[in-house]
């Protein structure tokens, strides 16, 4: 699989501490970024915000608005998964990467991470997800693993995708295994099955026993 800082890019350079508010006006006019890497000297100073810009004095230079600079980045170390989180938590499309040494050494657009995550067995590989919930106190990472690999099944990924004060939803791809077999299994462990399954024998069962019901009433 491709490493994550193979999409590192110097497409464009950074902008310069020095250089004028307009030209930065007229960058972000012609390019669709929300954000961009602002260097000093060589030095990543922090990234500027396309809005802000819009919003600065024309005759001024960015170094003049230094205290609006955002200051997020990941290293060129940084696992794919936390740079997809510094996306998320700043509302960017563009994260800067630098180095050991903290010299900034390119940056990371969205695409190509999504790009990246696509490639990924989680998303590239055939297989069947479940969704499970259970309250938060009560749910455990290697149960949900023990339940999977107990009934032969092969787990591709699982991450939690929902959250409240209460219950965690969890989110899992599988490959091989009997899927009714494990959502039986999770359903004896008080886990609800939150996704729908054509092999979910259960609910089937209910359906059947919800027609043949309505059946007996209409006659």
């Amino acid at each position: 699989m491709t490493e994550i800082r193979e999409f590192i890019n110097n497409d464009f350079k950074a902008l310069r501490s020095n250089q004028s508010v307009s030209a930065a006006q007229d960058f972000f006019i012609e390019y669709d970024f929300s954000h961009f890497p602002v260097t000093e000297n060589g030095v990543y100073m922090g990234s500027l915000s396309s809005e802000d810009a819009d919003t600065f004095e024309v005759d001024k230079t960015i170094a003049d608005y230094r205290y609006t600079l955002e200051p997020f980045f990941v290293r060129d170390t940084t696992s794919w998964l936390d740079v997809l989180e510094v996306f998320a938590n700043n509302h960017t499309n563009v994260v800067p990467v630098l180095n050991a040494e903290n010299r900034y050494v390119g940056y990371y657009e969205f695409e190509d991470i999504i790009k990246f995550f696509h490639d990924t067995p989680f998303l590239k590989e055939q297989g069947g997800i479940i969704v499970v919930e259970k309250p938060v106190l009560d749910y455990s990472m290697s149960q949900v693993a023990q339940i999977v690999e107990s009934n032969n099944g092969r787990i591709l990924g699982l991450f939690i995708s929902d959250a409240t004060v209460d219950t965690v939803q969890i989110t899992v791809k599988i490959s091989l295994g009997a899927m009714n077999d494990i959502i039986q299994t999770f359903r004896r462990y008080n886990y609800e099955i939150v996704s729908e399954h054509n092999e979910d024998n259960y609910i089937n069962n209910l359906r059947e026993r919800s027609d043949y019901l309505d059946k007996y009433l209409n006659i």
